[in-house]
Order: C-alpha cells, then sequence, then structure tokens
C-alpha cells in the first residue's frame, strides 16, 4: 500500500496491561512450580510430556502477547486491522460503515461486500476513551471517503 503516514491509532490500555501481567504471572507461577518440583519428580515427565506443556504454555503466551498488541490504525489509503488471531488491511474505498453502539462489546466496521469485522482495539472495557476512538476513527474514515456506497 502507498500510505505509510500513519493518521490515526489506537490501541486498548486495560487489555494490555492484564493480558501483559496475566503473561507475566503465568510465566513466574509455572517458573516457580517447575524449580520447586524436585529434580526426581522433574525427570518423570517424559520429552513428549515436555513438548507438550511447553507448546500449550506457548501458545497461551502467544495469545496473551496478541491480546497486548491489539490496534487499528488509519493511513491515507487504508486501514489496519490487528485483532488476535487476524490481522487485516482494508482499503478506504471498502469500509462502508463503522459502528459502536451503547451496549456493543467492541466497535464493529462493515465492508462493501456486507460482512462485518469486529475491530478488537476499540471495546466497551475502555469505556469514554473507546467512544472518543471511535468517533475520532469514523472522522478519519469519512475524511478518507469511507462510506456507503451510492449506485447511479
Amino acid at each position: 500500500m502507498r500510505g505509510d503516514q500513519r493518521l490515526y491509532t489506537f490501541h486498548p490500555r486495560i487489555v494490555a496491561v492484564m493480558s501483559g501481567g496475566m503473561g507475566l504471572s503465568l510465566i513466574a507461577v509455572f517458573g516457580v512450580i517447575w524449580f520447586r518440583l524436585s529434580e526426581d519428580s522433574r525427570d518423570t515427565f517424559s520429552w513428549f510430556q515436555r513438548l507438550t506443556l511447553l507448546a500449550f504454555f506457548g501458545a497461551i503466551l502467544w495469545i496473551l502477547y496478541r491480546m497486548t498488541t491489539l490496534r487499528v490504525s488509519a493511513y491515507p489509503d487504508h486501514l489496519r486491522v490487528r485483532n488476535v488471531f487476524k490481522s487485516y488491511t482494508l482499503p478506504w474505498d471498502s469500509v462502508t460503515a463503522l459502528r459502536f453502539r451503547p451496549g456493543d462489546a467492541w466497535l464493529q466496521l462493515f465492508d462493501a461486500d456486507g460482512n462485518r469485522l469486529g475491530i478488537l482495539a476499540v471495546q466497551a472495557a475502555e469505556g469514554a476513551r473507546a467512544s472518543r476512538a471511535a468517533k475520532e476513527l469514523a472522522a478519519v474514515a469519512r475524511d478518507q471517503g469511507a462510506g456507503p456506497r451510492r449506485t447511479p
């Protein structure tokens, strides 16, 4: 995409702090548990069991990492959304609406094909900060040409 100058970025603070704290807590708790086990107890774990535990632990930490890095960024020619499991890049002409109604868990984006995409970075847990972010992002979207398509 050609527009590398960021016009607007938002990321949630509450989710980042909570996820980061949970990740650090998991590392500390499991580290203490593992090293408090006697060597005989640790030796009862096979290599397969150890790898399975590490893979499971790594998957949880990866999800927590992705949660700490949720964000939405607006550029002159596109919108970039980073959610937990997937990131999206949408040109402005494919964005038809952004909605953040009372009771919604997070900002909803509607594209030209009628698909709905949740923007997890802007979520109700942030309170007034999220409401401001939704309004600011909607203003940027309008300025960049996003909105409903009118047929001639």
